[in-house]
């Protein structure tokens, strides 16, 4: 279609007439307007000019390109699609290398009410996030490549790909590299869609954080330190984590160093970890290929091994209805990282297993001395991965003295059976998600 204005290459901007368009949501496409973005030299200001005067179905549209950027562009319209001629590295490019803002600047930053589409380009080197996207409802993300092109450097944006506080959140075919936190990070949100996406040299690859109905699908986690987290956190807004599907991904290989900023609570995570579900509940981990992560392939914990202070009453740090079936383990755990892999890998014989789960129960929760089935760890169907349960609310370190264990065990009979599926998850306008 550009081909078409190949002649008008010199002006920033292009406005056509477009009848019929809008975001993938389910929802009535309205007229709009399709405003066209040429890599010149006032394409900052083009572009933002355009973001600001949208109006709803419109489409922002840059040509093939690289676009030279020095400040954050915003948008606070409902309805609009952003898009490329793809994320390759003769397509769009967005480029935020020579941003003269301070740190913690986002690439694009998006606060639009409903129905935000950004599509077929990449965002290069942001200062902060690359693209946040905050209180919208119908967030799609489709074939973008965010990457910090000099490697992993804690300087790196925190985020990739940051939908929070989002409802009806699809992200897809998208690819993230070098996030000094997650590449890939949807928190406080619900009705999430990941799927067909590529993760790599991130400190996590994937993240699904205090959010509910979660679908994270197909993907590929390799070369972060952690590979996908599932976690809950204190101190938000938003307090529930729960009803999130992990299956079909590809998380192998997550070895690279723990490059987070310290204090981050990413920087915990022991690099050489595959799957991490921490404080969630009703979270079903199958069909996933988790191999050669040198840490644990799956591990299920508590809060209560950050050893963090917990100041927020509404919170919950126990994980509790987990349950891990059909998957494929191999090769993990033979170099385990962090204080508490090292020691426990110690006590092993230097190695972990494939799953490792701290054993932390909700007291008040007990029936008869027990954890009711519907809220335990149920693992069935992995081949012959092995199992831990190191008991960390008897493990207690000892400084330079070696740690006083409890009762640590590596019975996985305790633990075999099954809990009911987790439905999966819809999206309006988003095809129909398998299994």
């Amino acid at each position: 279609m550009l081909a078409s204005f190949s002649r008008l290459a010199l002006l920033p901007c292009l406005v056509v007439p477009l009848v019929g368009c809008g975001s993938n949501t389910g929802s009535e496409a309205k007229l709009g307007k399709i405003i066209i973005i040429h890599a010149t030299p006032d394409a900052q200001k083009a572009a933002q000019t355009a973001l600001i005067k949208a109006e709803p179905g419109d489409i922002i549209e840059f040509t093939a390109g690289k676009f030279n950027f020095t400040s954050t562009l915003s948008l606070d319209v409902s309805d609009i699609t952003i898009r490329g001629q793809g994320p390759g590295k003769d397509q769009t490019i967005l480029s935020f290398a020579e941003q003269g803002q301070g740190t913690g600047g986002e690439g694009l930053l998006v606060k639009s009410k409903e129905k935000f589409t950004l599509e077929n380009l990449a965002i290069e080197d942001a200062k902060g996030d690359a693209v946040k996207v905050q209180d919208t409802q119908g967030v799609t993300l489709r074939n973008v490549r965010v990457e910090w092109t000099g490697g992993a450097k804690e300087t790196n944006g925190a985020y990739g790909l940051y939908p929070v506080l989002a409802k009806d959140v699809l992200i897809e075919n998208c690819v993230v590299k070098g996030a000094s936190d997650a590449g890939i990070y949807v928190g406080q949100s619900e009705n999430i869609i990941v799927r067909k996406c590529r993760a790599e040299m991130n400190v996590a690859g994937i993240e699904i954080e205090n959010s509910i109905n979660a679908d994270v699908y197909d993907n590929v986690a390799t070369d972060n330190a952690g590979g996908i987290l599932i976690f809950t956190l204190p101190d938000l807004p938003k307090k529930d984590g729960k009803n999130c599907r992990v299956h079909d991904n590809q998380v192998v290989a997550n070895n690279h160093a723990n490059f987070a900023p310290k204090g981050n609570i990413v920087a915990t995570v022991p690099s050489g970890t595959g799957i991490m579900v921490m404080a969630n509940d009703y979270v079903e981990i199958f069909n996933n290929t988790i191999e050669n992560n040198q840490t644990s392939g799956v591990t299920i914990v508590s809060y209560l091994v950050t050893q963090k202070p917990i100041n927020d009453a509404g919170f919950d740090p126990y994980c509790e209805a987990i349950y891990v079936h059909d998957n494929k383990f191999a090769a993990n755990g033979d170099k385990p990282a962090g204080a508490l892999g090292a020691i426990l890998g110690a006590k092993l014989g230097g190695k972990l297993p494939d799953i490792v789960f701290d054993g932390a129960i909700d007291e008040k929760k007990l029936v008869a001395g027990k954890l009711p089935e519907t809220l335990g760890l149920r693992i069935r169907n992995n081949g012959d991965a092995d199992f831990v349960n190191f008991d960390v609310l008897n493990l207690k370190l000892n400084g330079l003295s070696p740690p006083t264990w409890g009762n640590v065990s590596q019975d996985l009979k305790q633990y075999e059976g099954e809990l009911a599926a987790i439905p999966a998850v819809s999206i309006p306008g988003a095809d129909a998600v398998k299994k």
